[in-house]
């Protein structure tokens, strides 16, 4: 069965109509139909996409201008599928808490909508997968920004929440208007959007020009070093992740950062394989590499609240993720910084899961909530102690095999100065991370009643355990799909 990978994004795009049209006309008020029909639909087509074949359009035809269907694609559509269903179940565990937070006045109205959104924004992430036209990525880019605007400020009652929507819009804003007048510097010189014919452009531009392209490549950078959550431009990230609902906190966290991290590859692509302009983009990348393992992995350090924490985190991990990119000459640079993404999205996921069902328990999203939870629920524990060891690099977990990858890298290419920051912020890592195993084990919880963990969830974080192991000693199956 070969199937058109474009049929995948369809189908998603059909799924969210279905969902928009159900909601508008039916008056239950829980509406907990929604969230199973989103995660039945989403379910499927992720077991789809894996009889998607990569797609060579040839001719004269249009699509090919725009849509790429390489391994890296078909990857990255998987990955914001598997996440949008993960966020999704984990929607369903947030449905009590997110009540709460609805006007008063209608209480519950609204609820089809969160569970719909994701499914839009996850066929945006899918469609930046594919994207080899700037005018498809900016497109395919504000359905995912716009989406985001939405969800981030979604508990209407919460101050937190409206503060975290505000920043993330105005920033968002500002990120979108660089990253636009980028592409129109990079029109102005090439005379082309399409990224096939940029790299052509760029191979006999005329020197004098050079400096106009970076100044472009630099507007693009900063536009997406917003999305990817990479320093310098990372201060949105805290407040939004803890202002913004848990689920939707999650999805920004590895949904957002995949799809940034292909769309940054395919847009600084053309300029690596340009002589004249590669070793100064690598500077540019070594330099941002640093930034971000330095600050996320020290502004970390004193963190108290889960949400805060986890967001210094994705800052650090984008940090590891450059490195990748900046040893591009190794020639893995993809296969490197997609099975790293594959890994954090494995264990982030599995951390936000679990801080919702603690957070609908004891009512906080602080560290200190999370004392006694050995003793309170085996399960969430264990869950917790897998994502944060695996978060820190510890041998057999998909963590430690997905830095080895990076670092490997990194010595491969004589990167010295980023193997010597890297395995500094590790160890940092280390820290912040156990400090949660230290409030779950030995700490006295106030309140030492059992938690209750529904079945889906269960089931969940057993799954998520199991492939955390499994990819940290084989991980031969995603290195496959990336071949």
């Amino acid at each position: 069965m070969n199937l058109n990978p474009i049929v995948l994004d369809l189908a998603v795009l059909a799924l969210g109509l279905v969902l928009l049209l159900l909601e508008a006309f039916n008056e239950e008020k829980e509406k907990p139909f929604f969230g199973w029909l989103s995660i039945g639909g989403i379910a499927i087509v992720f077991v789809l996409s894996f009889f998607a074949s990569q797609q060579i359009f040839v001719g004269s035809s249009q699509l090919a201008q725009f849509y790429k269907a390489d391994a890296l694609a078909i990857f990255y559509k998987r990955l914001a599928l598997g996440t949008t269903l993960l966020v999704l179940i984990m929607a369903l565990e947030f449905r009590p808490i997110l009540s709460s937070y609805l006007p008063a006045a209608r209480k519950n109205a609204g609820l089809g909508e969160f569970f719909a959104l994701p499914v839009f924004t996850c066929l945006g992430l899918m469609w930046m997968a594919s994207a080899a036209d700037f005018v498809m990525i900016f497109v395919s880019l504000e359905l995912v920004t716009i989406s985001f605007y939405v969800l981030v400020s979604y508990m209407r009652r919460s101050s937190a929440s409206l503060e975290a929507g505000v920043k993330y819009l105005i920033l968002g804003a500002l990120s979108t208007g660089f990253f636009v007048y980028g592409i129109t510097w990079i029109f102005g010189i090439t005379g082309q959007t399409n990224l096939l014919a940029i790299s052509d452009a760029l191979r006999v531009l005329a020197p004098a020009s050079h400096t106009a392209a970076l100044f472009g490549l630099g507007l693009l950078l900063i536009g997406l070093g917003f999305k990817i959550a990479a320093a310098p431009f990372q201060l949105w990230v805290p407040d939004v992740y803890q202002g913004a609902p848990t689920p939707i906190t999650a999805l920004l966290s590895v949904g957002s950062k995949a799809a940034g991290f292909v769309v940054l590859w395919r847009v600084i692509e053309p300029f690596l394989q340009t002589p004249a302009f590669a070793p100064k983009l690598q500077l540019i990348l070594v330099g941002l590499a640093v930034l971000s393992l330095i600050y996320g992995n020290i502004a970390a350090l004193p963190q108290s609240n889960m949400k805060r924490l986890l967001a210094y985190s994705s800052i650090a991990h984008a940090g590891y993720l450059l490195v990748a990119i900046a040893s591009w000459k190794s020639g893995q640079a993809p296969v490197t910084f997609s099975f790293y993404l594959a890994g954090y999205f494995l264990m982030t996921l599995l951390a936000f899961l679990v801080l919702i069902v603690v957070n609908q328990s004891t009512g906080g999203d602080d560290i200190a909530n999370f004392n006694g939870l050995g003793q309170r629920s085996p399960v969430l524990a264990l869950g917790m102690t897998i994502s944060m060891l695996s978060l820190a690099g510890v041998p057999f977990t998909v963590g430690f095999l997905g830095k080895f990858f990076i670092f490997f890298d990194a010595v491969k290419t004589g990167q010295w100065l980023l193997v010597g920051v890297g395995i500094v912020t590790v160890a940092a890592g280390f820290y912040y991370y156990l400090k949660v195993l230290r409030a779950m084990y030995w700490n006295v919880a106030k309140n030492p009643s059992p938690i209750v963990v529904s079945p889906l969830t269960r089931a969940t974080i057993g799954v998520l355990i199991a492939l955390i192991f499994v990819l940290g000693v084989y991980p031969a199956p995603v290195l496959e799909m990336l071949k």
